[in-house]
């Protein structure tokens, strides 16, 4: 008897389409949020500051992904270079952003910034919810492997005696 599952276990939203779908949820809601309490330029800094997010964000998993099916044994180094590329990629936007003297009344600083934490928090979050939903193994043994003996015991490639015919009835 082996407790192996025999069900597909990977039903549910993969984490990537989990995450964007909360970022965009959190875009729309800021997107709006700042339509009816301010002016145009807090919708042109919630928009930005969401969407870039989502952009940054989405790059990144997808190459995670890629380097996993790729090169499995890499991907943890790569998911390491990639977190710190994200955050390169937007401090240099932002930093881009300021150099460019863009004002005040063509975006809102403020809802720029709350674009991003609010982007941020809902792609972790919907992450996280989509991987946990997802019944992925730790681990998968090869077929024909010792996970059928009993424990304690080596297979054996010797037939059983209970599949012996014996002449006689005797054992």
């Amino acid at each position: 008897m082996t407790t192996e599952s025999k069900q597909d276990t990977r039903r549910g939203l993969s984490p990537l389409l989990g995450a964007l779908g909360a970022g965009a949820v959190a875009v729309l809601v800021l997107v709006l949020a700042a339509a009816l309490a301010s002016d145009r330029a807090a919708v042109a800094g919630a928009a930005g500051g969401g969407v870039l997010t989502l952009a940054v964000f989405a790059l990144g998993v997808a190459v995670v992904t890629v380097v996993a099916r790729l090169m499995p044994s890499a991907s943890l180094l790569v998911a390491l270079m990639t977190y710190a590329l994200q955050l390169l990629v937007l401090g240099l936007c932002i930093a881009a952003i300021e150099r460019a003297d863009v004002g005040a009344e063509d975006l809102s600083r403020g809802w720029f910034a709350a674009g991003v934490i609010a982007v941020t928090l809902l792609w972790v979050t919907g992450q996280l919810v989509a991987a946990t939903r997802q019944r992925i193994p730790a681990y998968e043994l090869p077929s024909g492997t010792a996970r059928d003996a009993a424990p304690g015991t080596a297979p054996s490639t010797a037939p059983s005696d209970e599949l012996v015919d014996h002449p006689g009835g005797e054992r």
